[in-house]
């Protein structure tokens, strides 16, 4: 059993890649989907791993990743354990 099978997938998205990574100690999870036309990518973490990190400090975080092609990014922090920071969308 994984720490992320209860990430939570929002009607009418469709995951099109999702991979357990580690990105410097955190363990996440990659995704990448299709929503409404648009394309993205989120790394997902566990809540309480990343609970002292403002958003900024998240986002700063997470740009400095490989994965990160285009700073325009969002957070969404939700009551099921996980911060979802979603960036690279593409009409």
């Amino acid at each position: 059993m994984s720490k992320f099978d209860n990430v939570p997938v929002e009607e009418d998205t469709k995951i099109l890649a999702r991979i357990e990574a580690t990105l410097d100690d955190y363990d996440v999870l990659y995704e990448k989907w299709f929503w409404d036309g648009i394309h993205a990518e989120s790394i997902i973490f566990i809540a309480d791993d990343v609970k002292e990190m403002d958003d900024e400090a998240l986002k700063t975080f997470v740009a400095e990743s490989p994965f990160v092609e285009d700073t325009n990014m969002t957070i969404k922090r939700d009551s099921k354990g996980f911060t979802f920071v979603n960036f690279n969308f593409k009409a």
